[in-house]
């Protein structure tokens, strides 16, 4: 499907350039008439992270969907997951969050939930897309069944009560210190204090927002921050999430960084012992480090790839009854508790296990040592060099070298005109000469 608006994950791009007014409110329109299904009073839930523009994109919703109908629910800033899940536990129709996950402050988005919580699939995006492009006027509600919106209260506290409710019910945190960075975005409210409520010792930073300071220099994708403070403070355990809180990375006790491939091994080796997974495999990308395969794999658990992005991990665990996946980057899907990824709630599972076994979080997160692992990315304008034969012999002596030994993994972003190049095996200089010859000639035929 060739996309005009939406991407991996919603609608995403520079706040009053690709993100405007006008463009916002014709996605509450198309969404709004998309989703009213029977006839009941539609409604609408819509949360937020802490962007300057988020006040802009926000009110310009309200116009589309109540123009269409649908009553609509402000939560103000909270985080991702927190959207998914009220948006089925409030029976909407609809949830929408406001947010450019990790990109700074100059970009925005807006991501789309289903009633049962999900991400849209392909042909509702599709159909919304459609709408998008034609002239709404004769759709729109007559004046009587205009929505109505109104912000409503309490939905922190029903977020931190579903998050604590993910432990087990002896379980609490006392005689930790956590440090706890909330990137200056969504969870900078909830996230301190529902790790208070569980008795940790809290250390907060990145729970000043402006406007204008999510993830700036901070969250899971600066965790340096983290890290000085955890030694600083001498915590037990550093928490980074990004600007929406659906990712998360932590940190040691040395300040050393924990990422999400030993995120899931951490979890699938616990919950496999207390028998919760649901089968014998875990999901997740083609970026994970073959380190994590080899360790999983000792297990008797199966590590199941799936292309870059969240949802593709998604649909491979729904479709095959998975209910533990995530990326390197932290985005963890724990699919008996949430329909997205969610940090806060992958934290407290890391959590549990470091209180059960007392042990340093060095210990505890060091599943398996991860294989040198180079990522190079070449620009081009125009033409695709992937297509040349001298780019093809690369790749194909690179596979021929690496077999055995190693993973290369060559393709296109989806987003951006560069072709990255990943290359992995036990012996590092090996790895280096292979990602480099095939850079090489990418180089050489993006120049022809």
């Amino acid at each position: 499907m060739s996309r005009k608006y939406f991407g991996t994950d919603g609608i995403r791009g520079r706040a009053n350039g690709l993100i405007t007014p006008e463009l916002a409110m014709k996605v509450g329109q198309a969404a709004g008439l998309v989703f009213q299904r029977g006839d009941h009073r539609h409604r609408v839930v819509i949360g937020k992270d802490t962007r300057l523009s988020g006040y802009m994109i926000e009110y310009a919703l309200v116009a589309g969907f109540t123009s269409v109908g649908m009553d609509v629910l402000l939560l103000g800033p909270i985080p991702t997951p927190a959207v998914a899940m009220l948006t089925k536990s409030m029976r909407a129709d609809l949830g929408v969050m406001i947010s450019a996950s990790h990109n700074l402050f100059e970009d925005n988005g807006i991501k789309l939930f289903g009633p049962l919580g999900f991400k849209l699939s392909d042909d509702v995006e599709k159909q919304i897309e459609q709408l998008l492009d034609e002239n709404l006027d004769r759709k729109l509600t007559q004046s009587a069944s205009l929505g109505r919106a109104r912000r409503i209260d309490g939905v922190h506290d029903r977020y931190i009560e579903f998050a604590k409710r993910t432990l087990p019910r002896d379980l609490n945190l006392e005689g930790l210190r956590v440090v706890v960075d909330c990137a200056h975005g969504a969870a900078y409210r909830v996230v301190p204090e529902a790790l208070w409520e569980l008795g940790a010792d809290v250390i907060s930073i990145g729970v000043e927002p402006d406007g204008f300071n999510i993830n700036k220099d901070c969250g899971s994708t600066a965790p340096e921050a983290l890290s000085r403070k955890v030694r600083e403070m001498r915590a037990d355990i550093g928490i980074a999430l990004d600007g929406d809180a659906d990712r998360v990375i932590l940190a040691d006790e040395r300040g050393h960084v924990v990422d999400g491939d030993q995120l899931l091994a951490v979890i699938a080796q616990s919950w496999q012992e207390d028998g919760r997974l649901s089968k014998p495999g875990v999901v997740s990308t083609v970026m994970s480090n073959l380190g994590l395969e080899r360790f999983l794999d000792g297990l008797g658990i199966e590590l199941v790839r799936t292309p870059v992005g969240d949802r593709y991990v998604l649909e491979q665990m729904l479709a095959n009854g998975y209910n533990v996946g995530g990326e390197p980057s932290g985005h963890i899907i724990l699919s008996d508790y949430a329909t997205t990824g969610d940090g806060f709630v992958s934290a407290l599972q890391v959590l549990a296990v470091v209180q059960k076994l007392r042990r340093p979080v060095s210990e505890v997160c060091r599943r398996f040592d991860p294989l040198p692992q180079i990522l190079k990315n070449v620009r081009y304008r125009t033409g695709k060099p992937l297509d040349a034969a001298e780019v093809k012999s690369a790749i194909f002596e690179g596979e021929r070298r690496l077999n055995g030994h190693g993973r290369l993994l060559v393709r296109s972003s989806g987003t951006e005109p560069v072709i990255r190049v990943m290359g992995e095996g036990d012996d590092r200089i090996l790895v280096e000469e292979v990602v480099d010859h095939i850079v090489s000639a990418l180089g050489h035929a993006a120049a022809a």
